[in-house]
Order: C-alpha cells, then sequence, then structure tokens
C-alpha cells in the first residue's frame, strides 16, 4: 500500500490563492477553516493593506508544513 504524500509546491499555491487551500489539501482542516476565516476578516479589518500579509503567511506555512511531512 502506497501513501502519497502532498506536494509542497501545490499546497503553497492552492493557499496563496485562497487562504486555507493548501492547508485543507494537506490533511489539516482545521488549520484551513482557520485560514478561511483570518484572512477575509484582514482584508476587511485593514481596508486591503494587510490582507496580502495572510496569503503570503498562510502560503509559507502550508509549503513548510507539506515539505515536512513529505
Amino acid at each position: 500500500m502506497s501513501t502519497s504524500h502532498p506536494n509542497p509546491h501545490t499546497a503553497a499555491i492552492l493557499s496563496f490563492f485562497i487562504p486555507g487551500a493548501g492547508q485543507i489539501y494537506n490533511g489539516k482542516f482545521l488549520r484551513g477553516i482557520f485560514w478561511l476565516i483570518v484572512a477575509p476578516s484582514v482584508w476587511f479589518g485593514s481596508g486591503g493593506l494587510f490582507g496580502w500579509a495572510c496569503h503570503v503567511i498562510a502560503a509559507y506555512t502550508a509549503y513548510s508544513y507539506a515539505k515536512d511531512h513529505s
């Protein structure tokens, strides 16, 4: 039985465009839901000023998790 591991680059790209999608791809559903809630909150709360930071942080965390667990 072979176990497939998430691709770090795919996880990062998913989370960059939809924060939380990469975490869900990695199998970390609660982390994914967290980013799906936090990212829009930061976008609206900062008037769009810091929303990009959520995208970058979510992409980085998705990438690093997939890389560490591959």
